[in-house]
């Protein structure tokens, strides 16, 4: 993907000998100077929840945490093969924080998944989303940024319905995916105000895949052997984690650490919209409230601020 291009300009030596294919990419990235940040996260996260959808139908093949490892592998070696960050010469430092900025990725979608194979899904969302909603609430200089922080809080939580009926190693698993998630804002705001975007999303992704390799791959050998399970594991790659986390690079530049920790509270409402359209599955009275009150949470920070 070329959404790195969005805010820096296409370098000497990638601009030339373009295949069509990266040619209509950077066309594309150069329209979306003109969209929002907000408007960008937006597009991330149907994509992330779109590939989440194709995800579930493959969990009773390939165990869910190599699904997972299979979706930040597919990520990591298609932008590794568009931004080749072998060339790169950076200091220690740099390659370092996208190392770690990798490894909270990886950390936190595996984590994630191993809660919901022990929690409600809802439980596991309620418990993740403690990570951005408390650098969100870190982050808030204004009265108007903590009520917002608060309607997103009760927003969040009736949209996941939570119930506490689960075990307490998922209650562990979804705490440390939380955790992981809040180092993935502050690492990823770092690696983006760097100026390294996607370059280092690459590094990072790649680093990830290769860590959790020797726990996770073996459970996604049977996409190997099947060609449509393969084409999933790809789409479930390019939609969860290349498209959205390319673009948060983009966002996390523009609105900054707290805004976007803020935002991330839509995830939950454009899961439910997801689920109306893809799934089928009508939200109740209560998680339709949640959307209202998420929705206000993020106008309301949104107000009297420009991007």
């Amino acid at each position: 993907m070329a959404w790195a291009t969005a805010d820096e300009p296409i370098r000497p030596d990638t601009a030339l000998d373009l295949s069509p294919a990266r040619r209509a990419v950077d066309g594309l990235a150069r329209a979306g100077q003109r969209i929002p940040g907000s408007g960008l996260f937006l597009i991330g996260a149907f994509s992330q929840y779109v590939g989440t959808a194709i995800a579930v139908t493959l969990f009773a093949v390939i165990p869910a945490p190599s699904v997972a490892w299979a979706r930040l592998t597919v990520a990591a070696l298609i932008l590794t093969a568009w931004r080749r960050p072998w060339r790169l010469r950076w200091p220690a430092r740099r390659w370092a924080l996208a190392v770690g900025f990798g490894l909270a990725l990886a950390s936190m979608n595996v984590l994630f998944y191993l809660a919901i194979d022990r929690l409600p899904l809802g439980t596991a969302v309620a418990i993740e989303f403690s990570g951005p909603l408390v650098v969100a609430a870190v982050g808030a200089r204004r009265w108007r940024d903590a009520g917002a922080v608060v309607l997103a809080i009760v927003g969040v939580l009736l949209l996941a319905d939570v119930s506490w009926a689960g075990s307490a190693l998922g209650v562990v698993f979804a705490l440390g995916a939380g955790t992981m998630w809040a180092g993935y804002i502050v690492l990823g705001s770092r690696v983006a105000a760097a100026g390294d975007g996607v370059d280092g999303l690459a590094v990072g992704l790649l680093a990830g895949a290769v860590a959790m390799a020797p726990l996770l791959a073996a459970g996604a050998l049977p996409a190997i052997q099947d060609g449509w399970l393969l084409a999933a594991c790809a789409c479930v790659g390019l939609l969860s984690t290349a498209v959205p986390y390319a673009l948060d690079q983009i966002v996390f530049r523009r609105v900054g650490r707290a805004r976007f920790a803020l935002l991330q509270s839509m995830l939950p409402a454009t899961a439910a919209v997801v689920g109306v359209l893809v799934l089928r599955q009508i939200p109740s009275p209560p998680e339709l409230v949640g959307v209202a009150l998420v929705v206000l949470a993020v106008a309301t920070s949104a107000s009297g601020r420009t991007e």
